[in-house]
């Protein structure tokens, strides 16, 4: 297959890269330049650009998030619409931070209430939730009749590759702080490098499967849990817990925000077990297990 991404250089990006090895990948970036020649020909689009939300939210970084999705969306719909031979289908990346802050509920595609109106939610919060809204908005408006296209509602995608959220979240074990955040009650969705990927495959295969689709562990689990699980995996018999105020304090000083650490992410995948997909590594023991035997 001719395989075209767009931000492809991120964490998913180098996922994809080693796991589509022996076909045509191209990935397009800001520094290569956006080519519409690249897209043409081309029997598969998954476009995974955007630029990193691990920032302040101040109003020059809220600019750049949306318009890195957004923009390069719509620019990714034109070039499709104008080709002469448009590819098969187009996966665009969108985030499970799309649904609602929730304890008690699993989020779905069906039933899962998309956020945003959350009885005393942070504005960080809302603006997070905005900008998935506004970037599914500008994929799904692209008119392009002849190519399929599945928003990829994807949860936190645990790889031992330097820099990732699971190398991160590691460290902080490793160095004692890897306790619970705030009340530990939130809930972490996360998908393993291996499920990501081979739902990706699914996807491209199957062509009766088209809109949102969750891509994430059919089992998120509380920070709490999350969090001492990793620690038994790494040999660590305690880690400092770190309270709200704790939380937002250092996310100040590391200039990023403390949603991705608080807000609760309850996701769960029903199109794709629905469909009979089958999850490699549906547990957080075993998913944990394998990461830290390759890290």
């Amino acid at each position: 297959m001719r395989i075209v991404l767009p931000g492809g250089s991120g964490q998913a990006g180098q996922i994809l890269q080693r796991h589509f090895e022996g076909h045509e990948v191209i990935v397009l970036s800001r520094n290569s330049g956006w080519r519409d020649d690249a897209i043409d020909g081309a029997d598969v689009v998954i476009n995974l650009a955007g630029r990193s939300v691990d920032c302040r939210y101040t109003p020059a970084n809220r600019r750049e998030i949306i318009d890195s999705r957004v923009q390069t969306t719509e620019w990714i719909g034109r070039a499709i619409a104008a080709a002469r031979h448009p590819p098969r289908v187009w996966l665009n990346a969108s985030t499970a931070t799309i649904y609602r802050h929730e304890y008690s509920t699993g989020m779905d595609e069906e039933s899962g209430t998309l956020g945003g109106d959350e009885p005393g939610a942070p504005d960080t919060w809302r603006f997070s939730i905005d900008v998935a809204k506004r970037w599914e908005g500008a994929f799904f408006a692209s008119d392009t009749p002849a190519t399929r296209k599945v928003a990829l509602r994807s949860a936190m995608i645990m790889s031992p590759d330097p820099g990732g959220v699971f190398s991160v979240l590691s460290r902080l074990v490793r160095f004692g702080l890897g306790g619970r955040a705030g009340n530990g009650r939130q809930y972490m969705s996360w998908v393993h490098e291996a499920d990501f990927c081979a739902a990706i495959d699914w996807l491209l295969t199957h062509e009766d499967t088209s809109g949102t689709v969750n891509i994430t562990s059919p089992n998120p689990l509380p920070n709490s849990e999350f969090m001492a699980e990793l620690r038994r995996q790494w040999g660590v018999p305690f880690g400092l817990p770190a309270t709200e105020w704790m939380i937002e304090a250092g996310a100040f000083v590391l200039r990023t925000e403390s949603e991705l650490i608080l807000k609760s992410r309850r996701v769960v995948p029903r199109r794709l077990l629905d469909a009979g997909f089958n999850f490699r590594f549906p547990l957080w023991p075993e998913a944990a297990a394998d990461l830290v035997a390759r890290s």
